[in-house]
């Protein structure tokens, strides 16, 4: 058991304004970092005294704050992760529960600080760098058996809801039940109530169907989540592809402090089991990733309508949050109020329970935000006075205790068949003398000395089995007395020892070509990736050309929809071709929408982002094709190194069997000089496999980016042409029923 208190750690948000991080009026520091100290670091706020507050003032100027340790606003991504979750991913691989969490205001860096940004392969977050590091380990200890399982929950307005969920289905808008709204409604008052969400054009709504997670707890107090799936990963690819999913089906919003606020709380959690092959012990632990939605002053922000309804479950759910919090902190407290709310409840082992937790409390430095930055420290203080107590997860799994158990039986059955003397008289068949065999060869090469031999309690198997190693042995003994007797000559010998090197050397190249060939075909499936995208890119130009007869006819009215996917049709081209390469699998654009589309990207800061990440994704797919043009020069040597080798062995031995052994040189050393260049060349072989992993792991972020990116930059499209058409609908009719209201006012006159 490991007695510790959750370990607290401060990261300061880059600023915009350099003068709000260094000087105020009165020439002080807004904030300064003493990560010197040995026992942890001191974070200092200095908050000057206004002077319209008048002369006799009493308010604080100074606030510190102590951490573990605090990350200014020049630290890496890479430093967040070698720091804070890469202990804690460790003491997991033990055996552990861990969890990391991040707390602060909206916009403070929280969701950036857990799942990274979206736009540079460097800005990866906690979630994918810690997948990375554990599919890592995973393939290091080969000795052991790990299974991992995945699952996000998302808490939506005090609702859970299961981010991988497979088994919602789109449907149309009137086939929904009868409490969802109608088709010409464009308002859902709640997004999660049976509905995720919805895009509308003309055509029929879309909308998709989410299962809540329902919260259960048994007789020991222990939280079971109901409806929420966990998916099994086998390899960092799909576990990076569960995280996109999860991603992709989040709420975000803006708000006026942030432009993509997250306005649910969400849980990233890794189920691990860990298992000796020869054991029946099992080691199961969680690590949970918390992002936990910001807080917002309303009084400040001045929301309202759904942002004002998120922000109140926001704010509610972190105060019973810190209710807990302060619960836990007081020695004295028999109560803690975990169920006043989903995520208190969820969270429950990972606040004084058996986890080891660390948090993040994000901290934005900007004058309109110390207040609420000075009171995120302070929570933080009082999650440190919280001890956790982590118990290594040990169980024995059944299965394997019931598949002992029965060999076990087995094993007295045959015993007790031998001593009642219930024997078979007749022939050993065919097919069981062969299975014999194969038994004897795979006792005798097995290495491990504890190894037993299961025959049954048949004697007639026991008695050809000795049999057969009685004639092994006697061959053995021929074999050498032949040796003694001069039966083989000196070619002879050289003949076997160059024979039995050849195998050797041939089961060595065999090994290394079937492990080319596998490398050879990730490069392909890298290099297939890359032609992918440059003839989507292509079609896209092809399928945007519209000659000037559509110009005419969208001149006189005319909405003749684009080229759809798979349409045989080109023109020369004439204008941008951007828009396709987003919107050619979603529903045909009009004309005027397709312009709409082309001038809402241009001026958008994700295009530039998508642009910027597809040229590096052409770069790096340059670097892999050189990498395995290297890979097929490093083999090519390693072959050619190893035909000198066994040509140089055969004329050794072809010298000494002439010459005689007196002439044999101890140390050859031409092919001690051709082993070492052969080592050399291996390592190489093996530093390039080493980068091709790691290109090819960037290479498919990048990938995972670029698609979130067009997702997003889809919605907002959608969302920004709604508005524009909604706008312009209300006023056409404003200004019809104005010139309609007119008319009628004239003919009454007349």
């Amino acid at each position: 058991m490991l007695k510790q208190t959750i370990q607290i750690f401060g990261r300061v948000k880059p600023t915009k304004k350099k003068t709000a991080l260094q000087v105020t009026t009165s020439s002080k520091m807004v904030y300064s970092v003493n990560n010197e100290e040995p026992t942890g670091a001191n974070l200092e706020f200095v908050v000057p005294k206004d002077e319209a507050d008048g002369i006799v003032n009493n308010k604080k100027e100074c606030y510190m704050f102590r951490f573990k340790r605090v990350f200014d606003q020049a630290v890496k991504q890479e430093e967040i992760f070698e720091n804070i979750a890469k202990p804690v991913a460790d003491s997991v691989l033990a055996g552990y529960n861990g969890t990391i969490f991040a707390y602060g205001q909206t916009g403070s860096g929280k969701t950036f600080t857990i799942t990274g940004g979206a736009e540079h392969y460097s800005d990866r977050g906690i979630i994918p760098r810690t997948l990375s590091y554990l599919y890592e380990r995973f393939s290091q200890d080969s000795s052991m058996v790990y299974t991992i399982h995945i699952s996000y929950l998302e808490i939506y307005n005090e609702t859970g809801y299961d981010l991988l969920d497979s088994r919602h289905e789109a449907s149309r808008l009137e086939d929904l039940p009868a409490h969802v709204e109608g088709s010409d409604s464009r308002v859902i008052t709640n997004p999660y109530v049976e509905v995720k969400e919805f895009l509308y054009e003309q055509e029929p709504i879309i909308i998709y169907l989410f299962k809540k997670v329902i919260i259960m707890e048994d007789s020991d107090q222990n939280i079971h989540l109901r409806n929420l799936s966990m998916q099994q990963s086998a390899n960092e690819e799909e576990a990076l592809n569960l995280l996109f999913l999860g991603d992709t089906n989040r709420m975000i919003a803006e708000t006026p402090m942030n432009q993509a606020s997250t306005r649910s709380h969400c849980i990233f959690t890794l189920h691990i089991c860990r298992r000796d092959p020869g054991s029946a012990i099992l080691r199961r632990s969680k690590l949970h990733l918390v992002d936990l939605a910001g807080s917002d002053r309303v009084s400040k922000t001045r929301l309202n309508g759904h942002l004002l309804t998120e922000a109140k479950y926001i704010n509610l759910s972190l105060h019973y949050l810190e209710q807990v919090i302060i619960a836990l902190s007081e020695k004295n407290r028999f109560h803690v109020p975990f169920r006043n709310s989903t995520l208190t409840s969820v969270l429950r082992d990972s606040l004084g329970g058996n986890c080891m937790t660390s948090m993040i409390a994000t901290i934005a430095v900007d004058k309109r935000n110390i207040d609420e930055s000075i009171s995120t420290c302070r929570f933080a203080q009082r999650v440190a006075l919280i001890k956790n107590e982590a118990v290594l997860n040990e169980e024995v799994d059944p299965t394997l205790i019931i598949a002992r158990l029965k060999r076990e039986n087995q094993l007295l059955k045959e015993e007790l068949t031998l001593v009642t003397g219930e024997q078979k008289e007749d022939q050993l068949a065919v097919e069981e003398i062969q299975k014999l065999e194969e038994l004897i060869k795979a006792f005798l090469s097995d290495p491990d000395p504890e190894i037993r031999l299961s025959l049954g309690p048949d004697m007639r198997k026991i008695q050809y089995c000795f049999f057969l190693l009685k004639r092994m042995v006697l061959a053995k003994q021929e074999e050498g007395k032949r040796h003694r007797d001069g039966h083989y000559s000196a070619a002879t010998a050289v003949q076997k020892e160059g024979l039995q090197s050849a195998q050797h050397n041939a089961g060595e190249v065999t090994r290394l070509r079937e492990m080319l060939t596998q490398r050879d075909n990730e490069i392909s499936i890298l290099v297939k990736m890359l032609k992918r995208e440059k003839k989507r890119v292509n079609d896209a130009g092809q399928l945007v050309d519209i000659t000037e007869g559509q110009r005419l006819a969208s001149k006189n009215g005319s909405t003749k929809p684009m080229l759809g996917e798979g349409s045989t049709d080109t023109h020369s081209a004439d204008r941008d071709t951007r828009a396709v390469q987003y919107l050619k699998k979603g529903p045909q654009l009009s004309l005027g929408k397709q312009e709409a589309f082309d001038m809402f990207i241009r001026d958008n800061e994700a295009h530039v982002s998508i642009e910027n990440n597809k040229s590096l994704l052409k770069q790096r797919s340059v670097d892999a094709k050189r990498l395995g043009e290297q890979l097929n020069e490093a083999r090519n040597r390693i072959t050619e190194l190893k035909k000198q080798l066994v040509l140089r062995r055969k004329r050794r031995a072809v010298h000494v069997a002439v010459m005689g052994n007196e002439f044999e040189e101890e140390v050859d050393s031409v092919e001690e000089n051709l082993r070492k260049q052969i080592e050399h060349e291996k390592k190489m072989y093996n530093s390039i496999i080493g980068q091709l992993k790691s290109l090819k792991m960037e290479i498919e972020h990048l990938q995972l980016l670029l698609e979130k990116a067009k997702v997003k930059l889809q919605k907002d499209f959608h969302n920004w042409w709604s508005q524009e058409t909604t706008g312009i609908c209300v006023g056409g009719h404003r200004q019809m029923s104005h010139r309609v209201g007119e008319g009628n006012l004239a003919t009454s006159f007349t």
